[in-house]
């Protein structure tokens, strides 16, 4: 009966809560790459604060649930002894650059596709085929390359979350302190701000795109315990579970989809309930061959880079921060930088068109 829970629960837990993802996420905007933009052209931060009040939200609750004994996430792929330090640069740095090529991540490209966009199912498509490449594909053996040699061996602790790594060098004492010093200092400068403070739409989508993400760390662990069949411990996470979506799509595996695959399509339909209530609802192309080469090019990039990194701005910036990961500050300052190089191109490509015409 459990597996059977399994295989039908997961995903469909996935999907619920994927619903729940989408629809706030395209009736309130949440988007990373619109908050960095925000941030370094308009010097509004507002779109930052709530995509760190989402972190702090889903920090809190996942911590609680781990030293309340709700939940096991040991066995979390984040949280290995295993610092693959180049691999989190080099992805998190290719993948902001693709995320500024396509204009949103593979999370956004979800959302876009739910209200009509073309442009955002074939990202969702390029993302999805070149994860597939770079995890079992083609392209394996560069990531399994960088991976094997630009490693930090972190076995001195049990794992390489932050609390962790501060107990194995001061005591054990200091984890819980940590937790909490973490989780303050990061309320302190989301509220510091008066305008956010008096943003009640930016505080209710930081709050449940939080539940959404310590949701999925439940939810997979509740399943793990009571399945007969593996369970891969998993939150939220926009770059390998495009894939396997479609791998579920096209062939029969032998294996259902998983609560990724299931996030992946409960975000799709969220979104497109949101824009139904918004009535926005339209069918929308590449202008020309020019844009649709970037999109593709810029979709590539993020999904050998997400794979590469273990994850995206979802996966990374929310899941990974939520077990308070040594990995998730680095991949996500480098998707910052990529994606600041990124926007300095295309900005560059058009000043260069402007003046030339």
């Amino acid at each position: 009966m459990a597996m059977i829970e399994a295989d039908f629960g997961l995903p469909l837990a996935g999907v619920a809560v994927g619903i729940a993802l989408g629809f706030v996420a395209r009736v309130n905007v949440f988007c990373t790459l619109s908050a960095f933009e925000k941030a370094w052209y308009s010097g509004d931060a507002s779109g930052l604060r709530t995509w760190a009040l989402a972190a702090l939200v889903a920090a809190l609750l996942s911590q609680i649930a781990i030293q309340f004994g709700i939940v096991d996430l040991s066995s979390s792929f984040y949280l290995t002894t295993n610092l693959a330090l180049g691999a989190h640069i080099v992805g998190g740095l290719l993948f902001g650059i693709g995320m500024a090529l396509v204009g949103t991540c593979g999370f956004g490209a979800l959302i876009r596709l739910g209200g009509g966009s073309l442009k955002g199912f074939v990202a969702f498509l390029v993302i999805g085929i070149t994860a597939l490449a770079t995890s079992r594909g083609l392209l394996s053996p560069i990531r399994t390359f960088i991976e094997g040699n630009f490693s930090v061996d972190l076995s001195f602790a049990a794992n390489q979350s932050i609390p962790t790594l501060v107990s194995a060098g001061v005591g054990a004492w200091a984890s819980i302190p940590t937790i909490a010093l973490l989780i303050v200092a990061g309320a302190f400068w989301i509220f510091k701000s008066k305008d956010f403070r008096q943003n009640a739409k930016g505080q209710l989508t930081g709050l449940i795109v939080g539940v959404a993400i310590a949701a999925g760390w439940i939810i997979t662990a509740y399943f793990q315990q009571q399945s007969f069949s593996p369970v891969q411990l998993e939150s939220a996470s926009f770059v390998l579970p495009l894939g396997d979506g479609i791998l579920q799509f096209v062939a029969n595996t032998g294996v259902g989809p998983d609560y990724g695959v299931g996030l992946v399509f409960g975000t799709i339909l969220g979104a497109a309930l949101g824009a139904l209530k918004q009535k926005s609802v339209r069918w929308e192309a590449c202008d020309d061959a020019r844009e649709l080469g970037r999109h593709i090019a810029g979709a590539a990039f993020m999904g050998f880079g997400g794979v590469l990194a273990l994850g995206c701005t979802i996966g990374q910036g929310l899941s990974a921060a939520s077990l308070m990961t040594i990995s998730a500050p680095i991949v996500i300052i480098s998707i910052a930088i990529g994606a600041r190089i990124g926007l300095a191109y295309l900005l560059g490509d058009r000043a260069f068109q402007f003046n030339a015409s």
